[in-house]
């Protein structure tokens, strides 16, 4: 079974003209370890016209679509598979609002920011390679201004979230990861460190005391910031990520801000593994472009 793999629209557009297309790709990738019923485990099956499978014990059909983010899609399989490809193929950090995704493909605004939402759930790291060597943290802030509200305010209405990068030998971001947390204590910001770090890593943060006690199971080096100076890299990817939200969406929810953050932090990693070979560009399978799992495959663990 031949993996589409690249990044050019026009050979996307050749290989999925229809919605039949769509489903014998998905068909083949489902069935690449051989099919298993879903309702009585039985391996034999027939395959029909639409490229749904029917078992031959109990008569069990399970359609191409189903187990993926593509099942009961109504607006077409192949509109999504091509709003995937625009979301997932780029190699930059810009993005697609839902508002000119529903116009692009001709279906409603709602519609599109609800698929579009199973996709970034699809883009989220599988956490299964953290972070090793060097590592810098900290944490920031998503909102505008709130009079007499400044640094850490725990009563703030911003939306507060870590992040963390890896980076290599010559100070460069490597791989990124961000994600929300409820306040900035030491519990909170454990969650990041238990998602993405290797134990191993030498993290690097500010002086904030939520990392001390932290610093009994990681190997932690806490260095004032100088106003940004001494975690150039990092604080350079918390300004594009807020840039990013703000310019895209103007605005983003507390519920969904995690797969905001999903969505910018797979973009960017797929956009570094292309100079730097890394073992998690996206979701833990490692420097692939349109791989078997980053792309369709993985829209089975949804």
């Amino acid at each position: 079974m031949d993996i589409f793999k690249g990044q050019n629209l026009i050979e996307f557009t050749d290989r999925f003209k229809t919605d039949l297309d769509c489903k014998e790709y998905l068909a083949q990738i489902k069935s690449k370890d051989g099919f298993e019923c879903t309702s009585c485990g039985h391996g034999a099956s027939q395959q029909r016209k639409d490229f749904s499978r029917t078992c031959n014990i109990c008569g069990h059909t399970e359609s191409a679509t189903a187990g993926t983010l593509f099942h009961r899609v109504r607006f077409g399989v192949k509109k999504a598979f091509f709003i995937c490809f625009e979301m997932e193929m780029s190699t930059t950090t810009k993005g697609l609002s839902a508002s000119y995704t529903g116009v692009r493909f001709g279906i409603t605004e709602k519609t599109a920011r609800l698929f579009m939402h199973k996709a970034r759930e699809a883009m989220k790291s599988s956490g299964s390679h953290p972070m090793d060597g060097t590592v810098h943290i900290d944490e920031f802030v998503v909102g505008g201004r709130e009079q007499g509200k400044v640094g850490r305010s725990y009563d703030s209405k911003k939306k507060k979230a870590v992040c963390a990068v890896q980076l290599t030998e010559e100070g460069k971001v490597r791989r990124m990861y961000s994600m929300r947390i409820d306040n900035f204590s030491g519990k909170e910001l454990k969650k990041m460190f238990d998602a993405h770090i290797d134990q191993n890593a030498k993290v690097t943060t500010d002086i904030w005391r939520g990392y001390w006690p932290l610093a009994k199971k990681y190997d932690i080096e806490q260095i004032p910031s100088n106003g940004g100076l001494n975690f150039k890299s990092l604080h350079t990817m918390i300004h594009q990520i807020k840039s990013w939200i703000r310019t895209t969406y103007s605005w983003v929810s507390h519920f969904n801000v995690d797969r905001y953050f999903d969505e910018f932090c797979y973009r960017l990693n797929r956009s570094q593994s292309n100079h730097i070979q890394q073992p998690d560009s996206s979701d833990g399978k490692g420097g692939q472009n349109l791989s078997e799992r980053n792309y369709m495959q993985l829209t089975t663990d949804l």
